[in-house]
């Protein structure tokens, strides 16, 4: 049986609490674009779907990079080291507007996919539009990432919270003004979301920089560092950890996010059905998520301690407590699978068919909490390689494939349309739980053998 720890399931979750109500805030600004959109029409719902097919994989993957700095100052602050925090995330911030600047020039030439897709002009117009104006958000985007990563591995995981909160007030009227085309702007349905989420990126990077310049906690990080050149080593670190956690969340993100582009020929009500699925999954995803980025920090700090002994601890409680979450989650989604369906779409036909993708999303809850927090946790001892193997393997030969094959073709079953995708999402994530515990258990025991003092690699 696993150890549990009242203190370390205290500290993480007081690290976890602030994350919880950051994370579920930005995902309630999706919540809100996709209902808002859907209550101008079904067709701008599903263009949010299609469109985020190709943004999600985008953003989601810069974040990925730019969270490599949150173990490094996270073990950095546990040792007690004040400088490199600093250093750390002057190249951050320079490496992230580089990166902003490269998917900026790729989105350019986004209708390149987007024209090999089998759909209707207007539903494709509408993705386009969607994807050119968010696409003004990554250079704030980027920039409030890395101020996050920091705040996060000092442990004020506060700093999040309350600029999410910032982004759900300038959303939800921007995406009425956008939508609806108020106070003389057009009405341009699904893509005026991509407007909206720009200037909340914007805001959401102002506003951090204004919490950061006056947070009593960033006091000691505020003086200049040594040097304001960009160093190219220190730079290749956060790459070199990043670029892991980056194809990590990729492959996790894409084996959603591409699941409308597969079956967008099916039709608006069998991609309508499954983004209710997949919003309302995304939601709820942030509980364990959060609570595994609680678990990232807690990591690094004890790393930095160099305390062997309190990090096991921590690794087991934090695995527990997501195990726990996810029997919660499950059984919840089951019981109010209806109702939840009902609060994205009017039509019953959407409703009937969200609900039952809904069932399938409650038999993967705990596989994918054990997954979360196990890759998680070895990143905050900067171990980020094995798990880009392991998420690529089962999200996208295992899980994708065995989607497509049950939802597109009659080779094993009678064709499952969006169904069949969940049941690969379903075997993919548990095959990913069950690969990601046994590496994080592997590395455990190794720190034990070599001593805390032994460099954590990033391989």
């Amino acid at each position: 049986m696993l150890p549990f720890s009242r203190f370390e399931a205290r500290t993480i979750l007081k690290l976890s609490g602030p994350i919880v109500l950051a994370q579920l805030t930005q995902t309630l600004m999706y919540f809100v674009d996709t209902v808002m959109a859907g209550r101008y029409s079904a067709v701008d719902m599903a263009a949010i779907a299609v469109a985020s097919g190709l943004w999600f994989p985008v953003v989601m993957t810069m974040q990925g990079l730019l969270l490599a700095l949150t173990p490094i100052v996270a073990q950095y602050y546990g040792s007690n080291q004040t400088k490199p925090v600093t250093h750390f995330t002057v190249q951050a911030m320079y490496l992230a507007m580089a990166l902003a600047a490269a998917l900026f020039i790729v989105m350019l030439y986004v209708h390149v996919p987007i024209d090999l897709l089998n759909m209707d002009e207007t539903l494709r117009q509408k993705s386009l539009d969607y994807l050119y104006y968010v696409s003004f958000g990554l250079f704030p985007a980027a920039g409030y990432m890395v101020l996050r990563s920091m705040f996060e591995g000092i442990g004020n995981t506060k700093a999040s919270m309350w600029i999410s909160f910032v982004g759900i007030l300038v959303n939800i009227p921007a995406n009425y003004i956008f939508i609806y085309g108020k106070l003389g702007m057009p009405a341009l349905g699904g893509a005026g979301c991509g407007i909206a989420t720009a200037l909340v990126f914007l805001a959401m990077f102002i506003a951090i920089l204004i919490y950061g310049w006056f947070s009593r906690t960033t006091r000691r990080y505020r003086l200049p560092p040594d040097s304001y050149r960009v160093n190219i080593k220190d730079c290749w670190q956060i790459v070199c950890i990043g670029t892991p956690i980056a194809f990590s969340i990729f492959f996790e993100v894409t084996l959603f996010a591409c699941i409308p582009l597969a079956i967008v020929h099916l039709g608006p009500i069998m991609v309508a059905g499954h983004q209710i699925a997949q919003n309302y999954s995304g939601i709820v995803f942030m509980l364990p998520l959060s609570l595994g980025m609680a678990t990232t920090i807690r990591v690094g700090h004890l790393v930095g301690q160099q305390s062997l002994t309190e990090l096991k601890k921590a690794v087991s409680t934090a695995i527990i407590l997501a195990v726990l979450m996810s029997f919660v989650i499950a059984s919840l989604t089951f019981i109010l699978r209806g109702s939840i369906a009902a609060l994205y779409s009017p039509d019953p036909t959407v409703i009937a068919l969200a609900a039952s993708l809904l069932i399938l999303a409650c038999f993967y809850q705990v596989s994918d909490a054990i997954q979360v927090v196990s890759a998680c946790a070895l990143r905050g001892m900067k171990v980020t390689k094995p798990v880009f193997f392991i998420t690529f393997i089962a999200y996208w030969p295992i899980g994708f494939g065995l989607g497509a094959v049950l939802g597109l073709t009659n080779w094993l079953v009678p064709a499952m349309g969006a169904h069949g995708f969940w049941i690969g999402i379903i075997v993919g994530l548990s095959v990913a739980a069950v690969l990601l515990a046994i590496i994080l258990k592997r590395n455990l025991h190794r720190l034990e053998y070599e001593g805390m003092s032994a460099t954590i690699a990033a391989d």
